[in-house]
C-alpha cells in the first residue's frame, strides 16, 4: 500500500526520498535513518511498482530507493519504468542479493547506485548523498571488479549464458544455487509455486539443462563462482 507523508512547513527545503520495498520493517528502518538527517526526508513509501509510480507523480521526490525484489514484478523493471517516465529522477537500487549479482543490471536499467540491505544501515545515507551529488554509488570491491571487466579481465563463469536470463529468472536461479526448493523460493519472492515452476522451466530451456538435477548442479556451481569473484 502506498503512503504519502503529510507535508510539514519545516520540511519544505529538505530533499525528498521515496522508498519502494515490500517489507514494512525495511521501509520503516530506512525512513528512520533518512529522517534523522537535517536535510533529508522520506516523502512516502510503497510496496509495489504500481503504487510507486503513482506516488512518484503525486509527491515528486528527488530520489527513489527501489528494492530489487518486489511482488509480481522485479525492481529492475520498475527502475526502467521510472527512467522512461522520469529521466531526471535519481534511483538507488536496494537488495538482499550480493552486488556481484545485480549491480551492473541495476545500473544498466538506470539506477545511479546499488546497496545491499546488509550494509544499508551504515551506508544508505552515504549512498544517497553521493548520488545526489551526481556520482555513482557501489562498494569499492564492486567498483574494482567493474574496472577489471572493462579493461579486459576474465569473464565470470557462465557469464554469457547467465546474461540470457531475465532479472526474475536470475533471482530464482540464484536461490536454487543457494539450496532453496521451489516452495521456499516462492515464499521468499512472494510468488506462487506454479510461477516458480514456470521460471524453472524457462531457465532450463535457456541454459540447455536436461532436468532438475542438472539445474541444481549448475546453479550451485555458478553461485560458488560468484562468491569467489
Amino acid at each position: 500500500m502506498a503512503r504519502k507523508k503529510q507535508p510539514d512547513k519545516n520540511d519544505e527545503c529538505k530533499t525528498k526520498i521515496l522508498i519502494v520495498d515490500d517489507h514494512p520493517i525495511v521501509r520503516q528502518g530506512l525512513a528512520e535513518l533518512i529522517n534523522h538527517e537535517d536535510d533529508l526526508k522520506v516523502c512516502g513509501d510503497a510496496e509495489d511498482a504500481s503504487d510507486a509510480l503513482g506516488l512518484i507523480k503525486e509527491s515528486e521526490p528527488d530520489m527513489v530507493i527501489v528494492d530489487i525484489s518486489l511482488k509480481e514484478t522485479s525492481g529492475i523493471e520498475l527502475i526502467k519504468d521510472i527512467k522512461a517516465q522520469y529521466p531526471g529522477l535519481s534511483v538507488l537500487a536496494l537488495s538482499m542479493y550480493d552486488e556481484s549479482l545485480y549491480a551492473e543490471r541495476a545500473l544498466r536499467a538506470g539506477a545511479k547506485g546499488y546497496i545491499m540491505k546488509a550494509e544499508a544501515t551504515e551506508n544508505v545515507v552515504i549512498a544517497i548523498r553521493k548520488i545526489l551529488s551526481g556520482q555513482i554509488y557501489v562498494s569499492d570491491n564492486m567498483a574494482a571488479k567493474m574496472v577489471r571487466k572493462l579493461v579486459g579481465g576474465s569473464p565470470d563463469v557462465g557469464a554469457s549464458v547467465i546474461e540470457s536470463l531475465s532479472d526474475r529468472e536470475l533471482e530464482v536461479f540464484y536461490l536454487i544455487g543457494q539450496g532453496y526448493g521451489t516452495r521456499q523460493v516462492a515464499k521468499r519472492l512472494h510468488l506462487s509455486v506454479k510461477t516458480i515452476e514456470t521460471y524453472r522451466a524457462h531457465i532450463k530451456e535457456k541454459l540447455n539443462l536436461a532436468d532438475a538435477s542438472e539445474l541444481l548442479q549448475y546453479a550451485i556451481q555458478w553461485v560458488h563462482s560468484q562468491d569467489k569473484a
